[in-house]
This record gives C-alpha cells, sequence and structure tokens, in this order.
C-alpha cells in the first residue's frame, strides 16, 4: 500500500469512507434523512476539505463547524455517531493507505471530532 499523496487518494479515501457511512444504520440516516447530502455533490466539498487540512493547498471556504452545529439542531450528534465515523474513517484510512500521511489524516480527524464534539455540547 502507499500513502495518501495527492488530491486524488483523498478523493478515493472520501468515496470509500462515505460508502461506508451509508452502510451504516447506525449513522447513516444522519446523511441520508437529516442531512439529505447529494455525495456526488458533496464529495468534492469533503476533499476540498481534508486537502486543506492534509497538505494545506486547495480551496475549501466553508465554516465546517457551522455547518456541524446548524446539523446538530435538526438531529443531535452523540459521542456514538462521532465514534462510529471515527471508527469509519481509520478503518478505511487503514484499509486503503499506509505511511506518514495517513496517520497524519486520522490524528486531524480526531483533532477535528473532539473539538466539534466540545463545541457542540457548549452550544
Amino acid at each position: 500500500m502507499k500513502d495518501i499523496e495527492t488530491r486524488l487518494d483523498i478523493g478515493l479515501l472520501m468515496s470509500e469512507f462515505y460508502n461506508r457511512l451509508l452502510a451504516d444504520p447506525a449513522i447513516s440516516y444522519i446523511f441520508t434523512d437529516v442531512a439529505k447530502i447529494d455525495l456526488e455533490a458533496h464529495l468534492p466539498h469533503l476533499t476540498d476539505f481534508w486537502e486543506l487540512s492534509l497538505f494545506h493547498t486547495g480551496n475549501y471556504k466553508k465554516n465546517v463547524m457551522q455547518l456541524h452545529l446548524d446539523l446538530n439542531a435538526k438531529e443531535s450528534l452523540t459521542d456514538t455517531h462521532f465514534d462510529i465515523w471515527l471508527s469509519h474513517f481509520n478503518t478505511t484510512t487503514d484499509t486503503l493507505f499506509t505511511g506518514s500521511n495517513a496517520e497524519k489524516i486520522k490524528t486531524r480527524a480526531l483533532s477535528i471530532a473532539t473539538i466539534m464534539k466540545i463545541k457542540i455540547q457548549s452550544a
């Protein structure tokens, strides 16, 4: 296996990750019934976000925290949801990639999930 090296690698990771999330009934309803995401339209934004987070490049401009606060107002995002999300993120990353960037993106995901949980609980 190789490390995450390009935007295409991040796109593959996001596609596989969301396929796992959408197949998990414990969390899929948040994306399908609450947020009602169009995955094909959403994937480029996810890739932009993680490209900026991992490589400090790209053009992600949205306020990811506010998007999740708005989502939480519709459906409470619980510690369990974050744990499931993080588990799928880590498993997908480990299935597809190995190396320093793969470890870095998992660390960033943990940091982001932790910050979001804290901000959502204090909102």
